[in-house]
């Protein structure tokens, strides 16, 4: 056994962690708004290339209206929207929490599969789900110290926003990859409706030319190029291939272990409290969420 998307959904996990990291390090020195378009921005270009070195051609113009239609919507709801307040949750509560919150994701997928896909939701479903619910509040209780995040709440409401974004986003996914389309045109499919939908955005408010001038800041700038190859681009890649060659239930729990790796990270790097507690919480809440493929 070769074990492609096992790997992949590792790698995923691996890259999700630095991507949270950097786009950290370089909202704190220009804003989430600046990272989250400049991130895109330098993601498509990254992915025409791509695009163009795998296929022989810069776009996928012969996806179709239905399927661009639906990759469009992820796009718009997953990157747009969803990492807009996911990035402005990293600042308030640290990536630790945020990520943490990430696993809310397969809850809200369980929960639209099932007027979207008819899938059922059974009584060990439930239980997984509250399982998922009760770690992710052990947590963020013992880490109720707000002089360490004064605006925890604010910050907690964003990231499960950020978590819904993502599932809807993902289920549209489903919609525009069914056939076999190649991962790496959809997602530059996806990509290319976020980044214009945030130009259409900050141009209509009249911050463009603002929200682009964060991208002068040279370190914000290197943390936003190397969180746009690790996210939008390996991330999301890898994300799709382990879906498409790994048992859901195994590539959704591999793909969920960022929270745990940001645990070291989050105590030696951003010199946060991380005491057993944690630890425990965020294992309940991968346990929850692994189990909700499983039962």
């Amino acid at each position: 056994m070769t074990y492609v998307g096992e790997s992949a959904a590792l790698l995923t996990s691996l890259c999700w962690s630095l991507n949270s990291v950097c786009f950290t390090m370089a909202g704190r020195r220009v804003g989430s708004a600046s990272v989250n378009l400049g991130r895109l921005l330098m993601a498509w270009g990254v992915l025409l290339l791509v695009h163009l070195a795998f296929y022989g051609s810069l776009f996928p113009l012969h996806a179709g209206p239905s399927r661009l239609g639906w990759l469009g919507v992820s796009g718009l709801i997953g990157f747009a929207l969803g990492d807009a307040v996911l990035f402005e949750a990293f600042l308030l509560i640290g990536p630790r929490l945020a990520m943490l919150l990430m696993t809310l994701s397969p809850l809200f997928s369980a929960l639209l599969a099932w007027p979207f896909l008819g899938q059922t939701l059974s009584l060990p479903k439930t239980a997984a789900m509250a399982l998922t619910l009760a770690g992710i509040a052990w947590v963020v209780w013992g880490d109720g110290d707000h002089e360490a995040h004064p605006h925890l709440w604010r910050g907690i409401l964003l990231g499960v926003g950020g978590a819904l974004g993502q599932s809807v986003g993902m289920v549209c996914s489903m919609f525009g990859l069914a056939g076999g389309f190649p991962p790496i045109s959809a997602n530059l499919i996806r990509v290319s409706a976020g980044l214009v939908g945030l130009l259409l955005y900050f141009g209509a408010r009249g911050r463009l030319g603002a929200t682009l001038g964060g991208l002068r800041d040279g370190r914000a700038a290197a943390f936003i190029g190397l969180g746009a190859i690790t996210g939008p681009v390996l991330g999301v890649v890898l994300s799709l291939i382990a879906i498409a060659k790994a048992p859901m239930g195994v590539a959704t729990t591999l793909m969920s272990l960022s929270p745990v790796i940001l645990l070291p990270v989050a105590h030696w790097g951003f010199r946060e409290r991380v005491g057993g507690h944690a630890i425990l919480g965020t294992l309940v809440a991968l346990a929850g969420a692994a189990a909700l493929f499983f039962v």
